[in-house]
């Protein structure tokens, strides 16, 4: 199964702009504590946190929370957002490859966005080791159902101008090989699979939109390098062309796929 090489400062640079991300549903993370059984008091470990959206939801339901992400600058944003929501939630630095006992059992490890750059079978492993009786390993994501006008065919075209080549054979959670989530989940001992997921749609600015291009690992301000004030430039340009036929707008799906231990 393919791991993509783990590398710590992937997100440096994109972590100030994590706030334009597609956000979590309110209704989703309270129907993911209802589904796993979740009680004030209960630990929750929110794994490859960045700006711990996901934690700080769950720390407003009276959770126990820790978040763990290998970057300070990821966990500087996360403490000034739990700061701000008025929740204490305990920020840990490492990765997945951090894991193990030592850091304690929790009821509820959630993983938003950010399991492919795990090993995820020995991650897997780990967490068994880690999750209570009864307890959830919960992956959350996003897809975009459908977007108005085009501007994910402008992002797309002028990254394919911009963002230099991946090295070739490298992996990626894009490529045609790629194994889906549900394969490493059913051959683990989490292996009781089922989703639940909201829908909605949004309206974009044109910041949002660039703050979004900025938060992700392909197009980061690092990636791009001397590259982004051309690249900034075009796709505002860009934007600001569709945006006088009408609002930016996407159609998104945020689901959460829970998984349990079948003789839990």
């Amino acid at each position: 199964m393919s791991v993509i090489p783990f590398k710590a400062d992937r997100f440096t640079s994109t972590a100030a702009h994590y706030e334009h991300r597609v956000p979590y549903p309110s209704a989703l993370i309270d129907g993911v504590a209802t589904r796993v059984g979740l009680r004030p008091g209960d630990a929750v470990l929110d794994l490859g946190c960045g700006p711990a959206q996901l934690g700080i939801a769950f720390a407003r339901l009276g959770m126990r929370v820790i978040a763990m992400d290998p970057e300070p600058g990821m966990l500087s944003v996360a403490d000034a957002a739990a700061k701000r929501a008025g929740v204490d939630i305990v920020l840990q630095r490492g990765s997945s490859y951090d894991l193990s006992p030592a850091l304690g059992t929790f009821k509820l490890v959630v993983i938003g966005r950010a399991f492919h750059w795990m090993d995820r079978p020995a991650t897997l492993a780990v967490l068994d080791t880690m999750i209570e009786p009864g307890g959830a390993v919960v992956l959350v994501h996003d897809r975009r159902a459908a977007a108005t006008p085009d501007w994910p065919g402008v992002l797309a075209s002028l990254s394919a101008k911009f963002v230099p080549k991946r090295p070739e054979g490298e992996p990626t959670h894009h490529s045609a090989n790629w194994i889906p989530h549900e394969v490493p989940l059913l051959q683990s001992r989490f292996s009781a699979v089922e989703t639940m997921g909201r829908v909605f749609a949004r309206t974009l600015s044109i910041d949002e939109i660039v703050g979004r291009v900025y938060s992700m690992s392909v197009t980061s301000p690092e990636v791009l390098g001397d590259r982004r004030p051309a690249f900034e430039e075009e796709l505002r340009s860009e934007l600001g062309r569709l945006a006088r036929g009408g609002p930016l707008t996407e159609m998104v799906e945020v689901e959460a796929m829970l998984a349990f231990r079948p003789m839990d």
